[in-house]
């Protein structure tokens, strides 16, 4: 009987190709977590930007919510570094419409005051000039900056 030497794999070999592959799967992994990372903030930043626009378009058709009787406009108010909400205004009272909880790493922070609203009817906002509404995600650093002008046009 006759053996061949040589048909398989040293344990060197192995070993080297078993370490490029976790390089290259370690790189990878980096790359897939900052581009995880930077799609969160992003989301976030179009979620606050629909809801801007949710009180917006709320406040352009005079919907009222149940309690209100004359409706000034809808409040947009950053409550804490991690919340924001959106209330009817009413003329004897404010009438929660959404109140949001932003995710653990990103915080929220406007100029003072950090109350303004949309005015019924397209009257445009309360503001006298921009609002900057800045994200900002503490784990990388990364940013996204939100506009409102007085006008009520959202950037």
């Amino acid at each position: 009987m006759r053996y061949v030497l040589g048909t398989g794999y040293t344990l060197i070999e192995i070993l080297v190709g078993l370490t490029i592959m976790a390089v290259i799967f370690s790189f990878g992994f980096v790359s897939f977590r900052d581009f995880s990372r930077r799609q969160a903030l992003v989301g976030v930043a179009r979620t606050l930007k629909g809801d801007l626009r949710l009180a917006q378009e709320y406040a352009l058709s005079g919907k009222k919510p149940e309690g209100c009787l004359t409706l000034n406009g809808f409040n947009f108010s950053v409550t804490s570094e991690s919340e924001y909400k959106i209330q009817a205004f009413c003329a004897d009272s404010a009438i929660d419409v959404k109140s949001v909880a932003l995710p653990e790493g990103i915080t929220i922070t406007t100029p003072l005051p950090s109350l303004f609203y949309f005015k019924v009817l397209g009257a445009g906002t309360s503001l006298s000039a921009n609002l900057v509404i800045t994200l900002t995600q503490s784990a990388t650093g990364n940013s996204q900056v939100i506009t409102v002008t007085p006008a009520g046009e959202i950037r």
